[in-house]
């Protein structure tokens, strides 16, 4: 099943795609929901670069341990001036541990009056258990919308 968000974010394409590229945005846009630690020994990168998966802790609110997945992320860039992530991780723990299929792609181009445009998609798959994923995950994607818009005017990760 597919989750799609198209928005529009409030600052120039170059300083959205520089904040994409941030493990310091990724954890920002998913707290104080989700914590995200990272578990290679040097920690996070300054920027997401593709030379292979990155560990990562997850739990709910900094309390419920949610498991243990990758971030694998590669970088395309697509006729038009759109550039794109690419993140090919899997969950290793916890319940999203059930998908088996996760693809999860982050665009930016320019908009029309200097401002980006973001989409960023979702495919998730996990048998049976699909639809409940995907609700989880759609009710995730609108959180991280919201943070997206939220810090795009600024890229304040101390908010």
């Amino acid at each position: 099943m597919n989750i799609f968000l198209k928005l529009t974010l409030d600052c120039p394409p170059d300083e959205a795609w520089e904040a994409i590229t941030r493990p310091a945005v990724f954890r920002a846009v998913s707290s104080p929901l989700l914590k995200i630690k990272s578990l290679e020994p040097n920690g996070f990168p300054a920027n997401w670069t593709a030379d292979g998966p990155h560990r990562v802790a997850i739990s709910f609110l900094g309390i419920i341990p949610m498991g243990t997945q990758t971030i694998d992320v590669s970088f395309t860039e697509k006729p038009g001036g759109v550039r794109m992530m690419i993140d090919a991780g899997k969950a290793l723990t916890g319940p999203l541990a059930i998908t088996h299929d996760w693809d999860h792609r982050m665009a930016i181009s320019a908009g029309t009056s200097g401002e980006t445009l973001y989409r960023d998609r979702l495919v998730v798959k996990a048998g049976l258990a699909t639809p409940a994923i995907w609700f989880g995950m759609w009710i995730f994607w609108q959180y991280r919308a919201s943070r997206l818009r939220k810090l795009s005017a600024s890229w304040n990760l101390e908010d």
